[in-house]
């Protein structure tokens, strides 16, 4: 065992707990969230969606660590904003987190699978990574509509991405469906259909 490899995980990974989200920031959100936070919010809610989905076979282990994977290279590349990853492609993006993960998880006994599990989820390619996929999105919706409720405006242009969003889930297009009626119902401030 690589006791000081593991070490050296644990102690770069701890970095995400104080890695504000980049997105939230550049809109002058006070306090964003960490990585970390977010991290911790998606998998709940990839765990709730899957629980709530029980009937379609999905892999609850998988499900979970690639929910606490799926953000895990931020720790070297940062929280890259939507307009960064439109400039470098997600492509470029992709292969810069594989690279990443293969070098942090390096460690781990099962650090190929963790592997492929975040290949999996990274490319849409199984039920689970889907559905992770759909978490992640909610996830931020969520917190948004919480930055809204704490007063922080400018926040119009994250609907509207989601607007257009493709869900994997019906389940998960309800559930947004049904935050965006509560933001409307609140006072939202772009009172565009969704």
């Amino acid at each position: 065992m690589d006791s000081d490899g593991l070490l050296d995980l644990l102690l770069e990974a701890a970095t995400l707990k104080r890695l504000p989200r980049t997105g939230w920031v550049m809109r002058g959100v006070p306090h964003a969230e960490s990585v970390a936070e977010h991290s911790f919010g998606t998998a709940l809610t990839a765990l709730a969606l899957a629980d709530v989905l029980a009937g379609e076979g999905l892999d609850l282990e998988k499900v979970l660590l690639m929910a606490l994977l799926h953000d895990l290279a931020e720790v070297r590349l940062t929280d890259l904003p939507l307009p960064a990853v439109r400039l470098i492609t997600q492509e470029v993006k992709s292969r810069a987190e594989a690279a990443v993960l293969a070098g942090l998880l390096a460690p781990l006994p099962t650090a190929g699978r963790l592997r492929a599990l975040w290949q999996e989820f990274e490319e849409g390619a199984s039920p689970e990574g889907r559905l992770v996929r759909d978490a992640d999105k909610l996830e931020m919706m969520v917190q948004c509509l919480r930055y809204e409720r704490a007063g922080s405006r400018g926040l119009d242009e994250f609907w509207q991405e989601m607007d257009r969003h493709r869900w994997h889930y019906g389940l998960s297009a309800e559930l947004y469906a049904r935050l965006r009626a509560r933001r409307e119902v609140e006072g939202g401030h772009d009172h565009q259909p969704g």
